[in-house]
Order: structure tokens, then sequence, then C-alpha cells
């Protein structure tokens, strides 16, 4: 664990009246860490940044959020699965009210994750907890899609686990259909429905996810007189690229 203010502190105490000042400001910086939550510099630079420093329950309720949201679309199961999860982690009701907070954000942001994640490295007990909440978070409507399973090996790599270990994790192995790899993997198969590459500049990979969810929008081809059929393809090809996009933006870090 890595206190910012604590080494800022001793320094600055160390300068101002030698090793008493020191202790002093070490003593002081250690009681604003852990009120603010800072474990890094990474956490310090959020705050002061003004983004809100996720760990323990609002970390959890954020990734269940992201999850339930990488499909495209937040169904009644993920709303469902979330209100089991409190109810698993014995929440009360303003404790409720702040994990749905949690929850939304983690839906609407698209800030990356990895420095977040790989902070708790060494909390891994916790860690084992969370990725097991994940996974059932991602099997809320039953079957694993791509996006939902690369997303929690994802993070579980950034929290130390290979990718085996966090397979391992998931309390519905044995149940779960997996979700077709296909040739190459998720991700692979992400870049190629938008049809952009590894090294494709973020805009230039958000101007291909519109032009594409614009063009194959059910609303638009219901508008443009396609039949009932036609809709529900358009529907499931506008799900596809909402998941597709939603994995890229994970993996390659942008917003």
């Amino acid at each position: 664990m890595f206190w910012p203010i604590t080494l800022l502190g001793l320094l600055i105490g160390w300068l101002l009246a030698s090793i008493p000042g020191a202790l002093l400001g070490g003593l002081l910086g250690q009681v604003l860490d852990r009120r603010l939550g800072l474990d890094s510099w990474a956490s310090l630079r959020a705050r002061l940044a003004g983004k809100p420093v996720l760990q323990g329950q609002d970390l959890l309720f954020f990734l269940l959020g992201r999850l339930a949201k990488s499909g495209g679309r937040v169904s009644p199961a993920h709303i469902q699965a979330a209100r089991d999860e409190m109810r698993r982690q014995g929440l009360d009701a303003a404790a409720q009210r702040q994990a749905i907070a949690a929850f939304n954000r983690g839906k609407a942001s698209g800030d990356g994750l990895r420095d977040t994640l790989q902070r708790l490295r060494s909390q891994r007990e916790e860690n084992r907890r969370l990725i097991q909440a994940c996974w059932r978070m991602a099997r809320a409507q039953g079957q694993i899609g791509a996006c939902e399973h690369e997303l929690v090996l994802l993070w579980g790599k950034w929290l130390g686990w290979d990718a085996a270990e966090v397979a391992a994790l998931d309390p519905g192995a044995t149940r779960r259909k997996e979700a077709p790899a296909g040739r190459g993997g998720a991700y692979e198969q992400a870049m190629q429905l938008l049809g952009v590459r590894p090294d494709t500049d973020p805009q230039l990979i958000k101007r291909a996810y519109r032009r594409l969810l614009s063009k194959h929008h059910p609303d638009k081809q219901a508008g443009a007189g396609a039949n009932a059929a036609q809709v529900r393809d358009a529907t499931e090809r506008t799900r596809e690229l909402h998941s597709a996009y939603a994995l890229i933006r994970e993996r390659r870090g942008f917003r």
C-alpha cells in the first residue's frame, strides 16, 4: 500500500522542522490518506481532477454497472442481479442508495479501470469476491456474451490473476454455456465488426462505431420500410455493435 499524502507530509515536515516535523507531517498525511481513500499517486490525481476514487462497495457496483451496460442495454435481469448483490452484501438503505449511484456511474462511464484495479493486486481475497460478483452479473441473462466474458477476464488480469484463475472463480462455470470464441477471440472479432485495427486512432474508432450504428439502427430500418424479421436482425446487429465498441473502448482505455 502506498500513501501519497503521507509521503508529502514527511517531506514537507522534514524541510520545515527536521525529524519532529517529518513525524507530525507523516501522521497528518496518513490521516488524510485514509479519510480520502488515497493509496497511490493515481488515486491522488483522480481526486485532484474531481473524479471519485473507486474502492470497496463503490468499485464493486461500478464494475457491475459497466458489465450490465456492455451489451448496449441494461435489462431487468441486470437490475435484479444488482439487487441480489445488495442483499448478498447485507446493505442497509443508505448503503443501497450509494450502491445504486455507483452502478449508474458504471453504466455511464467510459473511464479506464486499469490503474484502479492494478492498485488492488495485493488484496487477494477481496479480489476473489469481486471477480465472483462480476461473473454473477455477466450471467444475469443466462448465457454469457463474448464481451462480458472478455471484460471479466481483462479485469481479472489487471487484478493480477491469470485467465485460468479468473475462469475458475465463475460460480456457474459448470452450468454456463460458453460464448463462441470464434477466430482470433472476442477482441479481434470486435475490431473486425467495426472495421478497425489495433492501432486505429480512438477518434476513428468512434466514427466507425457511430456510422455503423446509424446504418443498422432498427428505428432507421423500420422507417425505411423493413419487415419485422429485418428489424429483428437490425436490433441484434445494433446489440453486437454496442458490445464490440464497449470491449474495444475498455481494452484501449479511451472514453
